[in-house]
């Protein structure tokens, strides 16, 4: 659905956006991720038209963002940051404005308004100038007028920023249910958004793109190696956690043994195998060899927030005018 090949920006002398390539697939949900001056916005601004790429191709449902612009335009909803609103319009008014700058045919206008009005839960206050209306209802505001004319990809900046919690819970969830029948570019500095949101994670640095896969297996691309949780119960008394812990450290192909907090007559551990091995299968045997049972093991993956940080805390970002 989205194709990026090559795609250079350039600002005078600032490289903002330099030769990266991607692609995302019809109805998925991709995390857009990088440090301030990364290029995010302005891939973002390549993507929708606004900006032209300075070299480099970017395809929106197979049709060119500098040769075919309007065709493009048909085919995104955009929500920036800042929602473009006008204060003065109530919210249905502003919707049929919208309607109209889309080019929805005026037999469609009501039914396409209502339509985004419900899928954003904005009935209660459809009839209200925008200026009465919470930074939350703004968001949705603009997520409405974004997805009014069924678009076939959604490119969305920083969808729940300055939201209360309760809002960023209603906001992601919305994503969410607009998946499938939309592609969706999530761009947003709050990590748990993505992990909770998206099914694949795009992070550029300093204007190049240095991941691009889903969370699970950039854990494993960085750690190359397994992290297992273990919880070890005793049958007949309290547990002697040196003890288990020894055992657990005789096991082959365990590098490291970490002790976590346990329970009563529980110990836990974080055990991290040798690169390129596989140790859950053995460390339930010998724990159960060993008379105890075996209450948890399970992978203990990299949070987003550690992947970011280790794939881009080693290069300063780039300074690019009003890039985020």
């Amino acid at each position: 659905m989205i194709k990026v090949d090559g795609l250079t920006k350039r600002y005078a002398r600032t490289v903002a956006v330099d030769d990266i390539s991607f692609e995302v697939e019809k109805g998925r949900i991709v995390g857009f991720l990088g440090p301030n001056g990364a290029g995010k916005t302005t891939t973002m601004r390549v993507l929708t038209c606004f900006l032209p790429p300075t070299r480099g191709g970017v395809e929106v449902g197979g049709f060119d963002v500098l040769k075919q612009p309007l065709e493009v335009k048909r085919r995104i909803g955009y929500l920036p940051e800042t929602p473009p609103l006008y204060p003065e319009m109530e919210v249905t008014e502003y919707l049929n404005f919208v309607a109209s700058l889309k080019r929805i045919p005026k037999a469609e206008t009501r039914q396409r308004v209502d339509q985004a009005i419900e899928r954003c839960s904005l009935g209660e206050v459809r009839n209200l100038l925008q200026s009465k209306l919470s930074k939350g209802y703004r968001q949705r505001v603009g997520l409405a007028q974004a997805i009014i004319h069924n678009p076939d990809v959604l490119v969305l900046d920083e969808p729940t920023a300055g939201l209360d919690p309760k809002q960023i819970l209603e906001t992601r969830q919305l994503i969410k249910n607009l998946a499938g029948d939309h592609t969706i570019i999530l761009s947003t500095h709050i990590l748990p958004e993505v992990e909770q949101t998206c099914e694949q994670v795009i992070i550029i640095n300093k204007g190049k793109l240095v991941a691009k896969d889903t969370v699970d297996n950039l854990t494993r691309r960085l750690r190359g190696s397994e992290a297992v949780a273990v919880e070890v119960e005793g049958r007949d008394g309290p547990l002697d956690a040196g003890e288990v812990r020894q055992r657990l450290e005789q096991v082959p192909g365990v590098s490291r043994v970490l002790a976590k907090a346990g329970g009563q007559n529980r110990c836990s551990f974080e055990v991290e195998s040798l690169q390129g091995r596989s140790i859950r299968a053995e460390m339930a045997r010998a724990v159960v060899e060993a008379g105890w049972n075996l209450t948890e093991l399970r992978p203990v993956a990299f949070s987003l927030e550690e992947i970011f940080l280790q794939l881009t805390a080693s290069e300063e970002p780039a300074a690019a005018g009003g890039e985020k």
